[in-house]
């Protein structure tokens, strides 16, 4: 078991699919030459050259294109986006293509590629470029959504990504590239669609996904000194929801906090908020709360920024509340 970094974790795992298989191949912008726009491709390129590592124009909606028709014609390509901010210029391309190819074909086509890169705030990068796309693609069918959190989940999670018949939209947390964690030395994947208890507890239960898993965790440290033993389920992936384990974890703890970085509306935790309400309404002591991203664009100043991203002040307050131990 090494202690790695998440861009560590990710790099390993594009380099073993890669040594595996001859089909995948690496493309977008800055990804051979310049290593990535957050390293995740550092050394790629000079093990498995240029044919395999292609560096693209600043065109999404080109190079992807591009490799959705390379995953039809039998290759398994890696695209990055160097930020989902960038991705929605590839809109038609992965709504319109990739999700749907298979299904137009009656399954004689199959388009098993992975879109990556980074997605949510990182800080003050202002309106255009710390937006939340998770909604957008969990509401398509034909596209699978995974967000890990921690180094371990992102290695796992991309090779059973690459590995996919699918397409597979994998964002990573933008400010979560340098998070240490233990990565196991032997090869492993971890399935699409498992969630995960991040933290055991008795009272409540605190859902979140990427980066906001860690906010989580830190108002499950602090309730504890009030006494109180918070749950924390890393989603890990979007679509398709683990929803047995959610509606396992709720059961036990009888209520639920639902933690997100992006806008409120059409939100995912809207989605988590009916698989909870649909099976186990009789089992809540309480309305199920939300704690999201404010429904405003990012500011750019710093203090404005930090008011609009949830933390844990936040979540306690909701955990209070579900408790009903506020005022």
């Amino acid at each position: 078991m090494a202690k790695i970094t998440y861009r560590e974790a990710l790099n390993q795992a594009i380099a073993e699919e890669m040594t595996r298989d001859p089909r995948v191949f690496l493309i977008g912008e800055e990804v051979g030459q310049y290593d990535g726009a957050y390293k995740v491709s550092q050394g790629l390129l000079k093990q498995f050259g240029e044919k395999r590592v292609i560096d693209t124009p600043i065109t999404e909606a080109g190079f992807c294109g591009l490799g959705i028709g390379a995953a039809m014609g039998g290759l398994r390509p890696i695209i990055e986006m160097m930020t989902f901010n960038f991705a929605v210029l590839a809109m038609d391309q992965i709504v319109n293509g990739a999700a749907k190819l298979r299904y137009m074909s009656g399954g004689q086509l199959k388009v098993p590629c992975v879109i990556r890169g980074p997605g949510g705030a990182a800080h003050q990068l202002a309106a255009q470029h710390s937006q939340c796309f998770e909604s957008h693609y969990a509401f398509v069918p034909g596209l699978k959504v995974v967000m890990p959190s921690t180094p371990k989940d992102a290695k796992g999670l991309l090779k059973s990504a690459i590995r996919d018949d699918n397409p597979v939209i994998f964002i990573e947390g933008e400010i979560l590239y340098g998070a240490m964690g233990d990565v196991p030395d032997e090869e492993y994947l971890t399935p699409i669609g498992v969630a995960d208890i991040k933290r055991e507890g008795t009272d409540v239960t605190l859902i979140a996904h990427s980066k906001m898993v860690y906010v989580a965790l830190t108002a499950a440290k602090r309730l504890e000194e009030f006494g109180i033993s918070a749950e924390v389920l890393d989603l890990r992936t979007i679509r398709p929801l683990d929803e047995s384990l959610i509606v396992q974890s709720v059961k036990k703890t009888h209520r639920c906090v639902i933690v997100e970085e992006g806008w409120r509306y059409s939100g995912v935790g809207a989605q988590v908020a009916d698989v909870i309400y649909n099976n186990i309404f009789d089992e809540l002591d309480a309305p199920v709360r939300r704690v999201t991203g404010l429904d405003v664009p990012m500011p750019y100043s710093k203090p404005l920024e930090h008011q609009v991203i949830p933390d844990a002040h936040r979540v306690i307050e909701a955990v209070r509340d579900v408790l009903y131990m506020k005022g």
